[in-house]
């Protein structure tokens, strides 16, 4: 059974979420100019440090540059990027897994926006950086895991 192209239905939602549990990983890709693709490389190198990679590309098959606002395309199971979202691979890299965790929970039938969602949303992210920044061998990755965390932590009233 391939994976629906586009998945939007109620029966497209449910095969996907079928093939999800029975253990389908996307093939991952990514468009965009060369150097959105190298940016992008970079942040899914550091997914993978983190041990997110066969996560990330469960839920998210494509990472596409857009000229216009990042978002989470749910019936296309993509993330469509500007190029500033990727001008900080660390910070790129904790977007794609919140992305990936919003997806996670559309097809499980949750509700994966507005406020509590968010919340979760977020919590994964901030999740991953904790991770990333114990598993990296990489001092300068720690260095900018540690300042987005307290920028986080010091952003964090508003929840």
């Amino acid at each position: 059974m391939d994976f629906p192209s586009r998945i939007y239905t109620e029966e497209e939602v449910k095969k996907a979420r079928q093939l999800i549990e029975e253990g389908h990983k996307h093939v991952f890709k990514v468009e965009g100019s060369a150097a959105f693709k190298q940016k992008v490389a970079t942040a899914i190198e550091l997914v993978k440090i983190a041990g997110c990679y066969d996560f990330l590309r469960t839920y998210v098959r494509l990472i596409k540059e857009i000229d216009g606002l990042t978002q989470l395309r749910q019936a296309e199971a993509a993330i469509w990027a500007n190029k500033y979202t990727v001008e900080n691979q660390v910070d790129a890299a904790s977007v794609f897994i919140q992305k990936a965790h919003q997806m996670q929970e559309y097809l499980e039938g949750k509700l994966y926006y507005g406020g509590a969602a968010e919340k979760r949303s977020y919590e994964k992210r901030i999740e991953f950086l904790k991770t990333l920044k114990t598993k990296t061998q990489d001092e300068k990755v720690k260095e900018e895991c540690r300042r987005i965390l307290n920028m986080w932590k010091e952003g964090s009233l508003i929840y």
